[in-house]
């Protein structure tokens, strides 16, 4: 790709521009715009992948190849979603080609979230706080990657419903049955601590 002339003017109103207009002009070969998208969307991205995957290096392969693939097909992007949308399903994709490749499954605690500042008060309610987040990881790992994908989606990511089904290539009604399995199998692992 070529990239477009780029006015200096409309080069320092590219980091407030809307994901559209920054996706046509990456489209257009304006590595710029591009760079910007990366910057924009990269951390949840990774998020996504992280709890989808649970291992934070499969994460940043999984994104990495999901921004290089979107670079290339970006003259394709068509606008029918938000590119947010488009690279959430982009990163999916690329999570389960990952989950299908695994030659065992990894477990999701190999790398523990810190603690919210006060939490790790004393070393009693320390230690409780990192069973709970162990088993919580454990339970979202025995999940199915696609009731994994649609909870990491709704629960973490916010995203409704008929956006989790156009990123999941699945119908609204199959996203709630999905979420609605994840969430009684993560209640019934996560019953103890209720």
């Amino acid at each position: 790709m070529t990239p477009s002339p780029v006015s200096p003017a409309s080069a320092a109103d590219l980091p407030s521009a809307p994901d559209d207009l920054l996706a046509t002009r990456a489209g257009e070969g304006d590595e710029e715009a591009f760079a910007i998208l990366v910057r924009r969307h990269s951390r949840p991205l990774l998020a996504l992948a992280f709890h989808t995957l649970g291992d934070l290096q499969d994460a940043e392969d999984a994104v990495q190849d999901a921004f290089i693939s979107a670079w290339r097909r970006l003259p394709e992007f068509r606008h029918g979603s938000a590119f947010r949308t488009w690279m959430y399903r982009i990163t999916v994709n690329r999570c389960l080609n990952s989950l299908r490749h695994r030659p065992s499954p990894v477990p999701l605690n190999s790398v523990a979230e810190p603690a919210a500042p006060g939490i790790r008060s004393s070393p009693a309610r320390a230690a409780e706080q990192d069973a709970l987040t162990d088993a919580l990881m454990g339970a979202l790992g025995a999940l199915e990657p696609q009731q994994r994908i649609c909870w990491v989606l709704r629960e973490l990511h916010g995203l409704p419903y008929a956006q989790i089904a156009h990123v999941t290539g699945a119908t609204e009604q199959t996203v709630r049955g999905r979420l609605y399995r994840a969430r009684r199998t993560l209640k019934e692992a996560l019953g103890p601590w209720r």
